[in-house]
Order: C-alpha cells, then sequence, then structure tokens
C-alpha cells in the first residue's frame, strides 16, 4: 500500500510540472510567433504614423524592450519545469545553474578579451546587462537550448554511463546546439542587437596571420569563423557538466520519451531565420533552417523507449 501511494504521488507530481511545462511552452511558441510576425511586417522599417501616436507609441516602445527577454525566460522555465518532473527538483536546478553560469562566465570572458568566440559587444536591445557586458537572456538561452539538445542526442545515440559515451553526447549535443546559431548570428547582427568587432586586439598581437584572421576575419555576414569555435567548444563543455549531473541513461529514461524539447529547439529557429528571409540574408536562412530541421527531424522519427510507469501520463 505504502509503495503504490508513493508512486502515485510521484506520478501526480510529475504530471503537474509537465503540465505547467507545456503551458510555458505554449507561451514561449506564441510570443515568439508575434514578435515575429511584428518584426517581419509592422516593424519592418520605419514605423507609421499611427505607431507614433500614444498610447501605441508606449506599447510599441514596451513590447520591443521585453518581448525578447520574455520569451527567453518563458522558455527557460519551460525547460526547468519540464526538467524538474523527468528528473527532479534538485537535479533540474543544478542543470540550470551549471548552464547558465558556465554560459555567463564565457559570454563575460567573450566580451571582454574577445577570447574564445572573437570581438563582439552586446548592445541595450536584450535587456539588463551583467556587469554592463551580458544581457542576462543570453545564459538563460543556453540553458534551455543545451537541455533540448541532449534531449535530441538521447533520441539518436544509445545510453550508457561510461566516459566516453558522455563526451561523444557532449560533442553531438554542442554540434545540435551550434545549429542555432547559423541563422541567428546573422539576425541578431542585422537587428544590431550584437556588434561584431574589427579584431584591433588580435591585428595587434603578436601572433600568426591564420590566427589573427581565425579570430579577426569576416566568413560569414561580419562573423568570424572563432565564433562557431567558441560555441562548440564551449557547448559541448556544458552539456558534459550537464551530463555528469544527469547521466545518460537517466536523460535517455525520462526526458527522451517527451517531445517537448524537441518544440522547444524549432520554436527558437522561428525567429532568426524569418529575420534572415526578412533582410534577404538567403544563405543563412537557408543553412540555419536546415541545420535545425534536420536534427529535430531525425529526432522526431527516432523510436524510444516508453517513459516510466510514474512519468508517462506527464509526457508532453
Amino acid at each position: 500500500m505504502g509503495t503504490a501511494g508513493s508512486s502515485s504521488t510521484t506520478a501526480s507530481g510529475t504530471n503537474e510540472w509537465h503540465s505547467w511545462a507545456r503551458s510555458l511552452l505554449a507561451s514561449h511558441v506564441a510570443l515568439v510567433l508575434f514578435s515575429t510576425i511584428a518584426l517581419t511586417t509592422i516593424l519592418n522599417g520605419p514605423p507609421s504614423p499611427l505607431l507614433l501616436r500614444e498610447p501605441n507609441a508606449t506599447i510599441m516602445r514596451l513590447g520591443w524592450t521585453l518581448s525578447g527577454p520574455t520569451y527567453v525566460v518563458l522558455g527557460a522555465l519551460a525547460a526547468l519545469a519540464h526538467a524538474t518532473g523527468a528528473v527532479g527538483a534538485r537535479r533540474a536546478v543544478a542543470l540550470f545553474s551549471i548552464a547558465s553560469g558556465i554560459a555567463l562566465a564565457s559570454e563575460l570572458l567573450g566580451t571582454s578579451t574577445g577570447l574564445p568566440f572573437g570581438e563582439y559587444r552586446y548592445t541595450p536591445l536584450l535587456g539588463y546587462r551583467i556587469l554592463g557586458l551580458v544581457p542576462f537572456p543570453i545564459p538563460v538561452s543556453w540553458f534551455y537550448m543545451l537541455y533540448s539538445s541532449l534531449a535530441i542526442v538521447s533520441r539518436l545515440r544509445p545510453a550508457r554511463d561510461d566516459a566516453a559515451t558522455r563526451w561523444k553526447w557532449a560533442a553531438l549535443a554542442g554540434l545540435v546546439l551550434l545549429a542555432w546559431d547559423v541563422s541567428m548570428d546573422p539576425a541578431m547582427v542585422a537587428t544590431a542587437h550584437w556588434v561584431w568587432g574589427a579584431g584591433d586586439a588580435f591585428h595587434d598581437a603578436a601572433i600568426p596571420v591564420w590566427l589573427t584572421a581565425f579570430f579577426a576575419h569576416d566568413v560569414f555576414y561580419g562573423m568570424p569563423l572563432s565564433n562557431w569555435f567558441g560555441w562548440y567548444v564551449t557547448g559541448t563543455l556544458i552539456a558534459w557538466l550537464m551530463l555528469m549531473i544527469t547521466p545518460p541513461t537517466c536523460i535517455a529514461q525520462r526526458i527522451a520519451p517527451s517531445r517537448l524539447p524537441l518544440f522547444l529547439y524549432l520554436a527558437n529557429g522561428i525567429m532568426p531565420v524569418a529575420l534572415c528571409i526578412r533582410d534577404d540574408l538567403r544563405l543563412a536562412a537557408l543553412l540555419g533552417g536546415v541545420a535545425m530541421l534536420l536534427p529535430f527531424v531525425l529526432a522526431w522519427r527516432a523510436r524510444v523507449p516508453a517513459m516510466p510507469r510514474a512519468v508517462t501520463r506527464g509526457a508532453a
């Protein structure tokens, strides 16, 4: 009797957390779609006289300021709620803390020194900047996109808890995450959310010419090759640390059967691809769309074992 009651309580708690996750994901997707439609229609170019009148001007200003940070926070909360229902609150908070913390450290290092991403800076458009450098939504977004990336990997690769498997999973999750940046970086540069520098620090340093080019030469819509290198290395490291908290077998058993993280991942490709199309960045739109669709489709079609009974009803 005691075991049955405990199992029922666990299932009920899991169902509740996954219900919250679905609601938060729906809000996240709705705001992504709303913002994307606005940016590609009424906010594409100079505002009309109607939008400059009050209270329309105030509404537009607040929407422009709050929509981006809000949809990022909603995405993070969706992932956090989903993880809580799947692996428990303690592990979920640990995943959030380690992913956001390492991402923040890497972004602070990058905006201060140019390593490992290259020389860049964030504008005020993404909200409050930590230490005046990194907008708070940036490290938060690393968390939920890596959570989603690991969920995708868990549907594609065999799960074992040995060191080799952890590194293989982390390396693949780093690639899945990197696919997001293919369209996002050109889109965010085009909309002035961040700006790439000329790489003066690298030009002035006594380093080989090829290394200077790696960190400073424009290879893709203003971005140096070092950016993708930095994304991949940082993403792989964070994914590996997340796997130390929640091993592959745990993710395969309790997260992989749910498709919610897959939708969370794909939803975040909508706006950057749409903005690239709007601004005629055709190669970025094409490559970015394909790069994100491929892991999504493969993970969607993959056959995974059913979620354990205690958490089956909470699956998305």
